[in-house]
């Protein structure tokens, strides 16, 4: 695990802390699809994303999802860090968006690190500045952008994260991470097509204009 650390997250702590996260945090292979935090739950601990990404999700009355910004590598998760230090349940879902690895640091010592390790500190300090801007463009996007924008910048959300220009997606989980209807979207997707900004393919979605 120190080897994957050095190589992610060595240009960010000094040696000292990396070798205490080697040393206390656990290291987790999760496929896509999996659900790493429940809306509800306590956290116990924090995730430092060393390949893949994951979604965060926002939940309704009514169960529908909304999704907030996705986390890379060499991300953390602001809610995350909120719910730890306060001790207060995940008001967010976090959901693998493809097959990643990370590693999970027990919330006793996000704190003690927040004083010991100036790194650590500007860090979490980044992560809070980074999400919050990220949590600034989703708003703006609902309350300013068209559908067919929001559409738009969703896919190439996906393509950029993913590393790759064809999206593997359902309209159902497009609809979903957006809120709104199937039936919408597959309207929208069929205008994007028409002007040139993506190509359908069977089950998948070249995004063309990125």
């Amino acid at each position: 695990m120190i080897e994957e650390l050095k190589a992610n997250y060595g240009y960010l702590f000094e040696e000292e802390l990396l070798q205490e996260i080697n040393k206390v945090g656990t290291y987790k292979d999760v496929p896509e699809g999996h659900r790493l935090i429940e809306i509800g739950d306590y956290i116990k601990s924090m995730p430092l994303l060393v390949s893949g990404a994951i979604k965060i999700l926002r939940e309704d009355e009514n169960g529908d999802e909304l999704l907030l910004y996705f986390l890379e590598r060499g991300d953390t998760c602001a809610m995350t860090l909120s719910c730890c230090l306060g001790q207060s349940k995940s008001e967010i879902r976090a959901v693998a968006e493809n097959n990643t690895k990370l590693i999970m640091v027990p919330v006793q010592k996000m704190e003690e690190w927040l004083g010991k390790y100036k790194s650590w500190q500007r860090f979490i300090l980044q992560s809070y500045h980074d999400r919050m801007t990220e949590l600034l463009q989703a708003v703006d996007t609902i309350a300013f952008l068209r559908m067919d924008e929001r559409l738009f910048r969703y896919l190439k959300d996906k393509a950029m994260v993913n590393h790759d220009d064809v999206v593997h997606v359902t309209h159902e989980q497009i609809a979903q991470d957006l809120h709104t209807s199937r039936v919408v979207i597959s309207r929208l997707l069929k205008k994007l097509s028409l002007s040139g900004k993506i190509e359908l393919q069977r089950s998948n979605i070249k995004v063309i204009d990125l």
